[in-house]
């Protein structure tokens, strides 16, 4: 099944409307973790990978 993390889901200051898909888990992973380096300005640490896992879902983000 497809998985998805949705950036509505995490309130921001920029108000963030991406959601990212993948079929796997690791490929879904690493997109989310550079969209949240280059847009976010997170840092790629252990802890922003593990918060970033929590957000992902299986299925599709709602419109």
């Amino acid at each position: 099944m497809r998985k998805y993390i949705d950036c509505r889901e995490v309130p921001s200051e920029r108000n963030c409307t991406v959601a990212i898909s993948a079929d796997s888990e690791s490929e879904l992973l690493e997109a989310a973790v550079q969209h949240a380096v280059a847009v976010h300005q997170h840092q790629d640490t252990p802890e922003l990978r593990s918060m970033i896992k929590q957000g992902i879902h299986e299925g599709q983000p709602a419109a």
